[in-house]
């Protein structure tokens, strides 16, 4: 009923509409989502990495060993929070590219509601911690526009970092929609996984405190174990031991254990080592060293988010909401091939063409997991992380696409410790809590229709462990690597980046017998897998898949090249925020001016005038010791210039010129345009200058260059500008070389 008015309150009749109540028997929602954690590496699915607080939860409940996802992170993220395809969606690929086709806009649409906007009317609270990675990089700066940005889309509230990956000691966060400062830094004890389960455990604890019958979902989207591999030097040194015997032994004794543990089938067999994987005996002993080391940092974040999980567990039973919450945790793809054949203690040499020869990662192996370091494991052991399965995130074969999902609730899920064997995909889960919760998706959202949702409940499953499995065809496809799954059986091929699409070789593989893709059917029946290879292409026009694109590096040249456009100025004033990478000026391979409007009060006058990046890679422009320097950090390789005399106290215009010139960068300092200092290097950023972002007047919380950040500007710093040359030559073939350069 409504109000009634009349002319005075004695006329009137008021009415209070109800708030939305929690469907009836509705849990909260908790998901646990990790980064680049291979199918075999909890140890409830069979690995010796210690993550009790994960087995206990599986104990509580279920184990799947048919979960799959979409083989890379924001396209995951994107099925997983709609319940449908990515490319349909518009997330075909990584966030970072917006190809200008329908599928491949990395920014999910606004016909795809999220989950948190299609509970929001039922009455939920939506909390969102971690990595978002499904808006277009190019619109997290400080305009925007907001609307794909996680309060844009459901949630109500956000503390996490929007790009792929960020370093857990100085990392990139925003709350709500507001650049922010880390709490502290590697000095101070900081690390962002303890700093996102402290603040989901505010969240919650707010939540309670205000009306603990409202029901919830919060997501916590954690950067473990993504590259950096970045934790406490005492836990990483704890795992060296442990994986000492290396990758075969590892293997195997992982199959024994996933065998044991029922989660692959007996009589499963080892595949052959992955293309380019040594075997272990035959890497020499200073090698075993340095990639045990490596495996150890991985070890030690996975273990140390675990021990953090432990602490929300606690919170959740400690304030009455454990058996009323499903509790959620999974992977967003298979352990990852980026470390490459060798490994990596600071990828960011290699994305910029700086060597990093085996002598020099030795050398440096116990700064490995530090916060100089931008640590990724070698291919030997992202393969034992994927047992039993083949290939790597990225690849559609089995080690890319299926990942652990444990699945627990007090109150609603009765099995103790079971597994369920129904294969299903990352766009299965929201219409499945849709259906736990008991309601339909809308039909609009905001004044806007909704797209039909292409996901398959699994809720059966819960109870019945003989449920069937999703039965329509499910497509994969990344980077040109495609795959199908239909009745059990899986077509799928591996893509060579530039060869011809026709000219890659399909494989089948009969899944309800050969869990891990070892017998190949292709040449056996090859009438299925033709009808196969047909209906994955029905599946790529329907799901907008096409056109297919092998590209990776020439992608981040092609977005920031029009995201830019004909801009060839950039005035940072005094009182800027923190500007993402993405949206910062491009300096990559080119030629360009920075000119500082500052005034210098004397001598004691020092700081920072414009930073971008970290300790691992980037360049800054500041005073020290009464000098005007410039550092360009390649990859840890600096190259500084120091002004030949002192800066003069007054109003002075400070900077540094850059000219590049048949691949050399010849820098130039400038002290009211006089030139004062400077260096030629054929070194210089190819692909990537940082996964942080620009700062002016400070660098926020790792130097760049030798100072203690922050280093604010004492003196008065008016405003810098930027004026780019039109000579860009961002070398596609040489990215694409970058991303490889492993050694």
């Amino acid at each position: 009923m409504a109000a009634t008015i009349g002319k005075t309150v004695r006329e009137s009749t008021p009415h209070w509409p109800e708030a939305p109540a929690r469907p009836k028997g509705a849990p909260n929602i908790l998901v646990i989502l990790f980064d680049d954690v291979g199918f075999s590496d909890l140890g409830c699915y069979g690995s010796p990495i210690a993550t009790p607080t994960i087995d206990a939860i599986a104990g509580r409940g279920l184990r799947y060993t048919g979960f799959h996802t979409t083989a890379m992170c924001s396209t995951t993220r994107a099925a997983l929070l709609t319940g449908r395809n990515h490319h349909s969606v518009g997330v075909g690929c990584l966030a970072n590219f917006d190809s200008g086709y329908p599928g491949y806009r990395g920014k999910i649409a606004r016909e795809a509601g999220t989950l948190a906007e299609m509970l929001r009317p039922h009455g939920y609270r939506n909390y969102m911690l971690g990595k978002w990675h499904v808006t277009p990089l190019t619109e997290t700066g400080a305009t925007g526009p907001f609307d794909g940005w996680p309060l844009g889309r459901g949630f109500d509230r956000y503390y996490g970092f929007m790009d792929a990956e960020t370093d857990q000691y100085a990392p990139e966060l925003v709350r709500d929609n507001t650049p922010v400062d880390p709490p502290g830094n590697f000095a101070s004890g900081y690390h962002l996984t303890s700093d996102l389960v402290d603040q989901a455990i505010r969240y919650l604890a707010d939540h309670v405190a205000d009306n603990d019958k409202t029901p919830w979902l919060t997501w916590v989207a954690l950067g473990a174990c993504h590259a950096p591999h970045q934790a406490p030097f005492d836990l990483i040194k704890k795992y060296d031991a442990l994986f000492t015997h290396g990758w075969d032994v590892e293997r195997e004794q992982r199959l024994a254990r996933q065998i044991e543990l029922g989660i692959v089938p007996k009589g499963t067999r080892m595949p052959p080592r992955n293309d380019v994987v040594r075997a272990w005996a035959d890497v020499p002993e200073g090698e075993q060293r340095l990639f045990t080391r490596l495996q150890a940092a991985y070890a030690a974040m996975l273990d140390h988010a675990d021990q953090h999980l432990a602490r929300l567990m606690a919170f959740l039973e400690t304030a009455g909401q454990l058996d009323d919450t499903l509790v959620i945790i999974m992977s967003d793809n298979g352990a990852s091939q980026e470390g490459g054949p060798f490994g990596m203690v600071n990828a960011m040499g290699p994305y910029n063409l700086k060597r990093e020869p085996i002598e020099e990662k030795i050398a440096r192996i116990d700064d490995i997991g530090g916060p100089d370091t931008h640590s990724n494991f070698p291919l030997g052991w992202a393969m034992a992380a994927n047992t039993p399965l083949r290939r790597y995130k990225q690849n559609t074969h089995g080690g890319g696409i299926r990942d652990p999902l444990v699945m627990a609730w007090g109150k609603g899920i009765a099995a103790r410790g079971e597994l369920r064997h129904q294969f299903c995909h990352a766009s299965d889960l929201a219409p499945t809590l849709l259906d736990i919760v008991g309601i339909k998706p809308p039909k609009a959202i905001n004044g806007v229709k909704q797209m039909p949702i292409e996901g398959t409940s699994f809720a059966k499953s819960l109870a019945r462990a003989k449920a069937p499995s999703k039965k329509k065809p499910q497509y994969f496809e990344m980077f040109g690597h495609r795959g199908l799954v239909q009745d059990g059986y899986k077509a799928v091929c591996f893509h060579p980046p530039g060869n011809a699409f026709d000219h890659d070789k399909w494989e089948l593989y009969h899944l309800d017998r050969d869990f891990n893709e070892v017998d190949d059917l292709a040449e056996r029946e090859p009438e299925r897998l033709k009808a196969m290879i047909d209906e994955w292409w029905r599946q790529a026009e329907a799901c907008k898949v096409l056109p297919l694109d092998d590209r990776f590096a020439a992608r981040f040249g092609d977005n920031a090249k029009r995201f830019h456009g004909p801009r060839k100025r950039f005035v940072f004033h005094a009182g800027m925020g923190h500007l993402p990478t993405d949206v910062a000026p491009d300096v990559r391979n080119r030629s360009y001016t920075i000119e500082a409007d500052a005034r210098i009060d004397g001598p004691a006058t020092e700081g920072v005038l414009i930073s971008h990046g970290d300790m691992t890679c980037g360049y800054a422009l500041y005073i020290k010791d009464n000098r005007l320097c410039y550092d360009m950090n390649v990859g840890g390789l600096h190259h500084l210039i120091v002004s030949d005399r002192p800066v003069p106290a007054g109003n002075r215009r400070l900077g540094m010129s850059m000219r590049y010139r048949n691949h050399t960068n010849i820098a130039t300092l400038l002290i009211d345009g006089e030139p004062c200092g400077g260096f030629e290097t054929t070194v210089g950023f190819v692909a990537f200058i940082s996964w942080s972002g620009l700062d002016i007047g400070r660098d926020r919380n790792s130097p760049v260059s030798h100072y203690e950040a922050p280093f604010a500007f004492t003196g008065k710093l008016r405003k810098v500008t930027m004026t780019m040359d039109d000579d860009q030559a961002l070398d596609a073939e040489a990215a694409a070389t970058a991303t490889l350069a492993t050694e």
